[in-house]
C-alpha cells in the first residue's frame, strides 16, 4: 500500500476518532449487521497467532518513521524503528518497554494499561474489552473505535481491517488531548514462524545507565 495512501487513511480515520471523542460520553447501540461484525473481526483476529511485517507511523506532529514488527499472541510485541529513528518498543507479556537510544532512556508500563493489550490479549472480544463508539463498514474497509479509560493516556482507538479478510490495516490512539498517533501494517505474513528472543525486555537497562554515569 502507497505510503500516500497510508497518509490518506490516516487522516481520513482521525477524522473518524475525533468525532468519535467528542461523542464519547453518549451512549451507541450496535445494530444486528454490527455486533456480527464484530464477532467476524473477533474470530479471524483470534486465528492469528503470530504476525510480523512492515509498518509506518504517522505522528500527532506530523512526523513520520518505520520499520519492521513482529508479534506473538499472547501479549508479545516488537517495533524496530528504521534510522534516522531511534525507538525500540517491546511486550513480553507483561509489561511494554520503550527505549529511547537517542537519549538512552528506556520507560516501562504494564501492558494492560497500554492500547496494545486489545491487539496481544489471549482470547480477543472487542465488545466485552471496552465501550464500542462505531462500526463503520464500507465496502474495502471496516473501522471499529473504541473507548477505554483504563488504558495509557486515556482515549480512542480506532482500528481498520479489510472488509473481505478482516486483517488488521491500520490502528490510530486519541489521547485525551486530542493528538493522533496512527500506525499502519503492511507487507504482513501471519502464524509464520517467531524467535522467542525478539521479546526480551531488559530490565536492568536503566540501573547500568545510571551506574555508568
Amino acid at each position: 500500500m502507497p505510503l500516500r495512501t497510508l497518509a490518506k487513511a490516516a487522516t481520513k480515520i482521525s477524522a473518524v476518532a475525533g468525532l468519535c471523542l467528542a461523542l464519547s460520553a453518549q451512549a451507541f447501540a450496535l445494530t444486528d449487521a454490527q455486533k456480527k461484525t464484530l464477532n467476524d473481526v473477533n474470530t479471524y483476529f483470534n486465528s492469528v497467532k503470530t504476525m510480523h511485517g512492515d509498518f509506518v507511523q504517522f505522528g500527532p506532529d506530523g512526523s513520520q518513521s518505520e520499520g519492521k514488527f513482529y508479534l506473538a499472541r499472547p501479549g508479545k510485541v516488537r517495533f524496530y524503528y528504521s534510522p534516522p529513528a531511534k525507538l525500540d518498543i517491546i511486550a513480553d507479556g507483561k509489561s511494554v518497554s520503550v527505549k529511547d537510544r537517542k537519549l538512552a532512556t528506556q520507560d516501562i508500563w504494564p501492558l494492560g494499561q497500554t492500547p496494545l493489550r486489545f491487539l496481544l490479549a489471549e482470547n480477543i472480544n472487542l465488545q466485552s474489552e471496552a465501550t464500542i463508539q462505531n462500526v463503520i463498514v464500507e465496502s474495502d474497509l471496516v473501522t471499529v473505535v473504541l473507548e477505554d479509560k483504563t488504558t495509557f493516556n486515556s482515549g480512542i482507538l480506532t482500528l481498520i481491517f479489510e472488509a473481505d479478510t478482516y486483517e488488521l490495516k491500520q490502528w490510530t490512539v486519541t489521547d485525551a488531548q486530542g493528538f493522533d498517533t496512527s500506525v499502519a501494517v503492511y507487507n504482513v505474513v501471519s502464524n509464520g514462524p517467531t524467535n522467542p528472543d525478539l521479546f526480551r525486555i531488559d530490565y536492568l537497562a536503566n540501573t547500568r545507565q545510571r551506574q555508568g554515569n
